[in-house]
């Protein structure tokens, strides 16, 4: 059988695999691999294996339709459904709110096809649609374990859409973060890896919760040129603000560009905190990293 309920998309896929998803003959498959329209990798025996990102970056460029995406491991129907931001928000609510993880994906992989960035997708959707479910949360119309479901279903999307972005070249400017010390909040860092990957760096999610000196250690041994900090929650003020003090004095003295973002980090906390930048929201995340990547890569610019 060709999908069985897959948590992960395939990496590797014949050229029947892929003709037979996109509805084209395994001639034509062959014959866009020759002319370089579709990347292609020999196996030992000569066989030709499409990786699934240079499938749907063909997809994405062409418009060309998805017969059978389950072929692909995603949801059915994906390519063929709604991908209209403004309506998507509510749908992609609905779907969180309810668990439904495959509605989660399409709604995800039907925006990605229609041609938006992986950042557009999070800056307009994801985040729009979990402060909504947030707010109903909040009045008590979602009860927390549909949250908690409903975050688990973004954050495998998410990995299936990383998946299927283009590879990172292994030379790449090299960044890494995770969520303050004390915060839980595993999304928000996730999708910060997602773009930047997108943007072209070798991003690296370490996740939650990590105390402020191991983030520092971290810094220090792997030398990355960018570290973000993500601060969804604060348990203590004044523990905060000293600890990040620590952390962006160990940043610096590694020339190491600290983000910080979260929407814990009010103006009162950002007065009291120096970094590179601050992002509002992802755009302003891939915005500051492109000033970076225009700057000469760094001898210590390699993870360690």
């Amino acid at each position: 059988m060709e999908h069985q309920n897959r948590p992960f998309v395939r990496e590797l896929l014949t050229t029947s695999q892929v003709a037979r998803a996109i509805g084209v003959s395994e001639a034509s498959m062959k014959r866009w691999c020759d002319k370089g329209m579709l990347p292609a990798v020999r196996t030992v025996g000569g066989h030709r294996r499409l990786p699934l990102n240079g499938v749907i970056n063909f997809l994405r460029q062409t418009g060309h339709p998805l017969v059978r995406p389950e072929i692909l491991g995603l949801p059915a129907t994906t390519g063929t459904g709604q991908t209209v931001v403004a309506a998507a928000v509510t749908q992609f609510s609905q779907a969180v709110e309810s668990g439904d993880e495959e509605q989660v994906c399409r709604l995800i992989f039907n925006l990605y096809l229609a041609g938006h960035s992986a950042c557009d997708i999070a800056d307009r959707v994801i985040g729009p649609s979990m402060q909504q479910v947030g707010e109903r949360w909040s009045h008590g119309a979602v009860h927390i374990y549909q949250e908690r479901r409903g975050v688990e279903c973004v954050l495998r999307a998410i990995h299936q859409l990383r998946t299927a972005l283009p590879s990172v070249p292994s030379n790449a400017p090299y960044a890494m973060g995770a969520s303050s010390e004390g915060d839980p909040y595993a999304l928000p860092t996730a999708l910060i890896e997602l773009v930047l990957r997108e943007a072209g760096w070798r991003a690296e999610s370490f996740g939650t919760n990590i105390p402020f000196a191991n983030l520092r250690t971290a810094i220090e041994q792997r030398r990355p040129r960018l570290f973000w900090l993500s601060v969804s929650y604060v348990p203590d003020g004044f523990d905060f603000l000293s600890a990040y003090a620590d952390l962006h004095e160990g940043a610096s003295r590694c020339g190491v560009a600290l983000v910080v973002g979260g929407r814990a980090l009010s103006e009162d906390f950002r007065r009291q905190m120096t970094y590179a930048a601050f992002g509002d929201n992802l755009r302003h995340m891939v915005s500051f990293a492109a000033t970076l990547q225009q700057q000469p890569t760094l001898a210590a610019d390699q993870p360690r």
